[in-house]
């Protein structure tokens, strides 16, 4: 039971996190029968300092499963129709809580209980910083390293360790991939 409420809550957050794509309109996917990762993306995740080899490792694990759901093999550079790259990468945002309008005033929940103009040394002057972490896939033509498609989410999150990395990095490669351009192949029919 729990771990039915678990995957349905994953899936109820992955339907929620905006996917960004581009798509070159001179290639297809459909060239693509097999893959290779990138080859920058193997040793260290492409992460830098401040990455997480094991969640270099969890996101390349995802991003794997879901390419052997949609039917690609993994096969050796040399031998690969696609290259695909992975990343991901977290930053420090500041949001300027007011809106542009100035410190302390804006347009919100008035002071009244209506919607109006709020605002007076009473109001939230400061800045609101959170950690962004962005997580990306791209998909390449390997003979020609043109690429084909680029996909990326973002969340809002922090202390990517653990189980909640697991949970997150999924949740973020799920939404990723229900924008593929590859679609999964078609369950077959029970045998009667």
């Amino acid at each position: 039971m729990i771990a039915t409420a678990g995957l349905t809550s994953a899936l109820a957050a992955c339907a929620n996190l905006p996917v960004t794509v581009d798509v070159n309109p001179n290639l297809s996917a459909s060239m693509c029968h097999n893959y290779a990762f990138a080859p920058t993306h193997v040793p260290s995740g492409g992460q830098g300092a401040f990455g997480n080899p094991i969640n270099a490792e969890r996101l390349r694990v995802a991003v794997e499963n879901h390419l052997a759901a949609r039917g690609l093999a993994k096969v050796d550079l040399k031998d690969a129709d696609c290259v695909v790259g992975y990343a991901m990468g977290s930053r420090q945002v500041m949001d300027q809580y007011y809106g542009g309008l100035g410190a302390m005033w804006g347009f919100g929940w008035g002071w009244y209980g209506g919607y109006g103009y709020w605002g007076g040394p009473w109001g939230y002057d400061g800045t609101y910083v959170y950690d962004e972490t962005r997580i990306t896939v791209d998909l390449f033509e390997a003979k020609t390293h043109k690429p084909i498609w680029h996909a990326y989410v973002t969340e809002s999150v922090s202390d990517l360790k653990g189980p909640r990395a697991d949970e997150h990095i999924n949740v973020g490669v799920d939404a990723i991939f229900g924008k593929f351009p590859i679609p999964a192949p078609a369950a077959a029919a029970p045998a009667h």
